[in-house]
C-alpha cells in the first residue's frame, strides 16, 4: 500500500505515519511543499528508529506524483463526501492520500477524483480528527480487508 501526503505541516503526523507505514510495510509519499525541515526533532522523535525501516519518496509537485503513478487507484480521504473508507474494496497497490492538516486537500485535486473520496465518519462540530489518526483507520481497514499480507 501506499500513504501520500499532499504538503504535510506538523512534523509530529509525518513521523507518526512514517512509523505506521514501517510498521505495515507501506510506501511514504511526501509531495512539497513541507511545512518543515526533514531534519526537524520532532519529526525524528516521532519517527523513532523506523525511518530505515521505511520507503520514503519525496516528489517536488502533485503533478510530478502522479505522473510516476498513471495505473495506481488513488483514494483521497476528505471530509467533503459521503462515501466511507469501508466502502472500498482495497487492492495492494493502492494509493491513500491525505492532504494538509490545517485545511485538507485543495477543491481542485478532490474534483479531478469525484469517484474515489472517502471519509471516516465523525460528528460534524467542525474539526476532523488527527491526520496521524485518519491514516492509521484507513490503512489498517484495507489491510484488515487483504488479511494483512505480509504482516504477522
Amino acid at each position: 500500500m501506499h500513504i501520500v501526503l499532499f504538503e504535510p505541516e506538523i512534523p509530529q503526523n509525518t513521523g507518526n505515519i512514517a512509523r505506521t507505514c514501517a510498521l505495515t510495510r507501506s510506501v511514504l509519499h511526501l509531495v512539497k511543499p513541507i511545512g518543515f525541515s526533514l531534519e526537524d526533532r520532532y519529526l525524528k522523535r516521532a519517527g523513532l528508529d523506523y525511518w530505515d525501516k521505511v520507503e520514503v519518496n519525496m516528489w517536488d509537485s502533485w503533478d510530478d506524483f502522479l505522473q510516476a503513478f498513471p495505473g495506481h487507484r488513488k483514494f483521497l480521504a476528505t471530509t467533503r463526501t459521503h462515501q466511507s473508507f469501508q466502502d472500498i474494496q482495497y487492492e495492494i497497490d493502492d494509493m491513500l492520500i491525505f492532504g494538509p492538516e490545517s485545511r485538507g486537500l485543495p477543491v481542485e485535486i478532490l474534483r479531478s477524483f469525484p469517484d474515489n473520496l472517502i471519509r471516516i465518519p465523525i460528528r460534524d462540530i467542525g474539526r476532523s480528527l488527527n491526520l496521524s489518526n485518519s491514516v492509521a483507520i484507513i490503512i489498517y481497514e484495507a489491510l484488515r480487508q487483504m488479511d494483512f499480507p505480509g504482516l504477522r
